[in-house]
């Protein structure tokens, strides 16, 4: 059914590449190991692209008709030295711990789910290495029946908020996550719709003919409850002592005020933002344990992130801002860290949405989506993506309305 489509999955060569850009850097040409790699789609991309000098590439698969068509792919493109393809199972696999600087699975993990993957597939990531992995799951706080009626007996979904808190469970940071955008369904959906309005009829009872009528029903299924469920692309590093160590992270202290107010004086050049800092400590939105500090090497404060109370449409979330690096410090991990840990001590606290007006290209590594997804909006004019939300906690109904900010925003 699938054999010579372009993809086997939904995904692209854009959403490939997002995901290997939230990677960070890698060696020159890193291992890795690409599995259920269906034809290498992504194997080659890997192969060509990672790295100064692209991946050395093992691309693993059951299907031998796929892995023959890898073959033919990467003699094509010149990447025969650089890709090798592998008949073996993904949860049995045969390489030794510390084998591979990125593991790549774009759907493919709920072969063996989710948290299996996560489980079992650390072990094989050398220090510093990263796992990239996607994951089908709802879009939405109550999904339909009829969609739950498809998806419930074969595959559980959960959310974003849950397998952010399983990965974070299994000893990873996440580095990036990236919803898909509905043209990876098409990319994936389109072809293989062609190919079930173009297939012969089967046998009635016959093994070709359940495999049209699965297929078939899944492709009905997106059509009326593709808004309810998507694919997520999850870039994860497991934790390591050496992680902790060089940006410890805490709440702050009394003693932290003048420290604080200078890394935000020096983050955003004016005294906005760290006069913000000041007022909110005197207001009724302030909560105890949410202003985050790291620490540098000396000890001094690296990075400050804070939590204060909002509402929507008068239910309690909270507003993410501001936050906060030394400039000799971005893009070292420390800003990264604070927010982390000041995400996870309110999760901690009990508390169920964090909002964010920031830049789209940054939040959404720790969870961050489109606030509009869920009906939430800004009390001013603001674009799409730059306010986004974070579920922390999906039990508890996400509210829809318009945020009301402390009143030290001044909005």
């Amino acid at each position: 059914m699938h054999r010579g489509l372009p993809r086997q999955s939904p995904g692209s060569d854009a959403s490939t590449r997002h995901l290997l850009s939230l990677c960070g850097p890698l060696p020159e040409r890193p291992r890795a190991l690409d599995l259920g790699c269906g034809p290498g789609r992504s194997a080659l991309l890997l192969a060509a692209e990672a790295g100064a000098h692209g991946a050395e590439v093992t691309a693993v698969d059951l299907y031998d008709g796929f892995l023959d068509e890898l073959r033919s792919a990467a003699a094509a493109r010149g990447l025969t030295d650089r890709v090798h393809p592998v008949r073996a199972d993904m949860g049995a696999l045969p390489y030794e711990d510390g084998s591979f600087d990125l593991v790549w699975a774009e759907g493919s993990a709920y072969c063996i789910g989710f948290d299996t993957a996560l489980a079992q597939w650390k072990r094989l990531l050398a220090p510093g290495g990263t796992l990239v992995l996607t994951e089908c799951e709802w879009t939405v706080a109550e999904p339909s029946a009829g969609a739950r009626a498809f998806w419930d007996p074969q595959y559980a979904l959960r959310t974003t908020a849950r397998n952010l808190a399983a990965a974070q469970a299994a000893g990873y940071r996440v580095l990036g996550v990236h919803h898909q955008p509905d043209s990876d369904w098409a990319a994936y959906y389109g072809p293989l719709g062609e190919r079930v309005a173009q297939a012969a009829p089967a046998d009635p009872g016959s093994a070709a003919a359940a495999a049209l009528a699965s297929v078939r029903e899944e492709l009905d299924v997106r059509a009326r409850h593709g808004h309810e469920y998507g694919y997520t692309g999850y870039v994860l590093q497991p934790v390591t002592a050496g992680d902790d160590g060089r940006w410890p992270t805490r709440p702050e202290t009394a003693a932290d005020g003048s420290a604080v107010r200078d890394v935000n004086l020096a983050a955003f050049g004016t005294a906005l933002e760290a006069d913000l800092v000041d007022a909110l400590r005197t207001d009724a939105s302030w909560l105890p344990g949410l202003s985050y500090v790291a620490e540098g090497p000396d000890g001094t404060v690296a990075a400050h992130a804070l939590l204060t109370r909002c509402t929507v449409d008068g239910v309690p979330a909270l507003a993410l801002a501001p936050v906060a690096a030394r400039p000799a410090l971005h893009r070292s991990g420390a800003g990264s860290s604070v927010v982390r840990a000041l995400l996870a001590a309110a999760r901690a606290q009990g508390e169920a949405l964090v909002l964010v007006l920031g830049h789209p290209a940054y939040y959404p590594r720790f969870g961050f989506v489109a606030a509009s997804r869920f009906g939430i909006r800004a009390p001013f004019e603001v674009p799409d993506e730059a306010l986004m939300a974070l579920v922390l906690d999906d039990s508890v109904p996400v509210p829809r309305g318009t945020i009301t900010y402390p009143a030290p925003f001044g909005v």
